[in-house]
């Protein structure tokens, strides 16, 4: 699977395996999105290869780093410390985002109410588990 950025300057690609995929409601999601929700999805961190320019990294909090495009400020990753194994890029990244579709929302206890996704998947205040 591939995917780049709104300009096209930073693209990635992986053939890891997809290990989960998500509809983040967290508000930290939601500023650095600019959007009322997002969508991820896992691979294996050493499955993903960068092209093009290098994605730019912010640390958004002591565990987090966001990267994104430092030309078009296009979001591409989320990097967490405590899951070091696990890359979770946006599905809007996606040369073909219909691919993979979200199977749970997370941190559903941060939604906002004027938005509701009219799903049956299961619904998790915060992480699941």
């Amino acid at each position: 699977m591939k995917g780049h950025c709104h300009c096209g300057d930073v693209r990635w690609e992986s053939d890891g395996a997809v290990a989960w995929s998500c509809y983040c409601h967290c508000a930290d999601c939601r500023r650095n999105c600019a959007a009322p929700v997002t969508a991820f999805f896992g691979v294996p961190a050493d499955s993903v290869r960068w092209s093009g320019g290098d994605p730019r990294i912010y640390r958004s909090s002591e565990r987090v780093e966001r990267l994104f495009c430092g030309t078009c400020g296009t979001p591409m990753a989320y990097r967490n410390d405590t899951d070091q194994e696990t890359m979770h890029l946006y599905v809007a990244t996606l040369d073909n985002p219909e691919d993979i579709a979200p199977q749970i929302h997370v941190f559903h206890g941060e939604h906002i109410p004027w938005l509701q996704i009219g799903d049956h998947l299961p619904k998790y205040a915060s992480l699941p588990g």
